[in-house]
């Protein structure tokens, strides 16, 4: 028996059990609000499920991109989340993000806590189209997939349990703070002008910092400081995964106009044009250097534009979206070309992609942004993004690392040698997809 178990296993049965004392619905019920518009709600729930779509479609991004006996692991890093941050979210999140707002820099732990007032009627801050139930679950699957991100940087060599209390810690002081921050009416980066239209800042900056001080603290992998060539698994499951994801982030883009309109229109629009001149200009990178045409560097390419083009999208134009995407391909190829010369080893390149991609999307967003833009001859906008800029890297980064040691010092977070040899599929899981005759080697200890 894992005593050590008991413990996660025990929370989650004492919120089952508090679950049951709490009627979310009733409670809101209580409050006068205007109705919903039902064209908003349809779309808004279609939304949530191709946003949900995307960290499955991740783990298949991930999950073919690492080496075999590592496949199932990387997956599951990212499936996880799914169930954890769900409950997470429930518990506490939402109400630490979009509760009551405590000096513009976190949410009321009351106001919505176990999805107390999260009911059926619309409201008038939030979600003044939609039921706020249907709001908290469409935020909610960004609160999934942002530490799901993380996992690409600290693949092939992190414990599994070690993982687990990660995200809880990254979901509560990390996300939602930034979240309140961003897209709360009171929060702070929100009164100072700071545009985020769909999580450049919130997901994409959050995530590539915190997989930069992970893979900062994990160290590097035993083949990497090596010199071991590393061979992606699976290069479809990769393909499989970009189109999922481009598929999703329609939805992600799309859905934070909060309503079926004009907005969320463009935003679908500029979502697609960036992403397809983003995977382009990776590929004519790429052959530029004498290298070929490759699926993956396709596939990375995409995904970069996707990243972009996020905190922007329904403040551009379509003709702006081909230049972000250009310019965001052409700046993490050169950043992933750069990290490959330094001793980080962020294994699939989440900082130079997720993290150069929202920062410099971030910025773009300052210059582009329709009527208060540098462009349009407004430098508030502008600098104000700077200065948000600064202060996100500093506490994302900060904060990241800080979670990464206390982590180790509760369970140590990296596994042994002997297990990372084995590769984490055996040695943390005990399934393999590739090789099951491996199974022998499961009596090695996962501890």
């Amino acid at each position: 028996m894992k005593l050590k178990w008991l413990f996660p296993f025990g929370i989650l049965v004492a919120i089952g059990i508090l679950g049951l004392f709490n009627n979310p619905i009733s409670e809101a019920s209580k409050t006068e609000s205007l109705p919903s518009v039902p064209g908003d709600v349809a779309w808004m729930i279609t939304a949530s499920g191709l946003v949900l779509l995307m960290t499955p479609g991740l783990s298949f991004f991930y999950g073919g991109m690492v080496r075999m006996k590592n496949v199932i692991s990387t997956m599951l890093q990212s499936f996880i989340s799914l169930g954890v941050i769900s409950i997470l979210w429930v518990f506490i999140g939402f109400s630490l993000a979009f509760g009551d707002s405590i000096g513009g820099f976190i949410g009321n732990p009351f106001t919505y806590f176990m999805f107390k007032n999260v009911g059926l009627n619309t409201d008038p801050i939030l979600s003044p189209t939609i039921p706020l139930a249907l709001f908290a679950l469409f935020q909610l699957k960004f609160a999934i997939i942002t530490p799901a991100l993380i996992t690409g940087s600290f693949a092939e060599r992190i414990r599994f349990s070690g993982y687990l209390l990660f995200i809880c810690l990254f979901a509560i002081v990390i996300y939602s703070p930034l979240a309140h921050w961003t897209w709360h009416p009171d929060g702070f980066l929100r009164k100072m002008g700071v545009l985020d239209f769909a999580g450049g800042t919130v997901v994409h900056m959050s995530a590539g910092l915190a997989a930069l001080a992970g893979a900062m603290v994990l160290g590097q992998r035993r083949d990497h400081s090596k010199k071991i060539m590393h061979k992606p698994a699976n290069i479809p499951f990769v393909i499989l995964g970009t189109g999922m994801l481009w598929f999703g982030w329609f939805g992600f883009n799309g859905g934070s106009a909060l309503a079926a309109n004009e907005t969320a229109v463009q935003a679908f629009l500029t979502t697609n044009t960036a992403s397809a001149a983003a995977m382009l200009t990776w590929i004519f990178i790429d052959s530029i250097k004498g290298l070929k045409v490759s699926a993956l560097g396709a596939c990375i390419g995409s995904v970069v534009g996707l990243v972009a083009i996020t905190p922007a999208a329904g403040f551009v134009t379509v003709g702006q979206s081909i230049f972000i995407g250009i310019a965001a391909s052409a700046l993490s190829n050169y950043m992933v070309h750069l990290k490959a010369k330094t001793q980080v080893d962020d294994t699939l390149d989440v900082f130079p992609c997720h993290g150069i991609g929202g920062m410099f999307g971030m910025v773009v967003t300052g210059i582009f942004a329709a009527n208060v833009g540098l462009v349009y001859g407004d430098t508030t906008t502008f600098l104000n993004h700077l200065l948000a800029l600064l202060i996100v890297t500093v506490f994302a980064f900060t904060g990241s690392y800080l979670l990464f040691k206390i982590t180790d010092m509760i369970i140590p977070i990296r596994v042994t040698e002997n297990q990372e040899i084995i590769g984490l599929d055996i040695s943390q899981h005990g399934e393999s997809t590739y090789y099951p005759e491996e199974f022998k080697l499961t009596e090695i200890s996962s501890k």
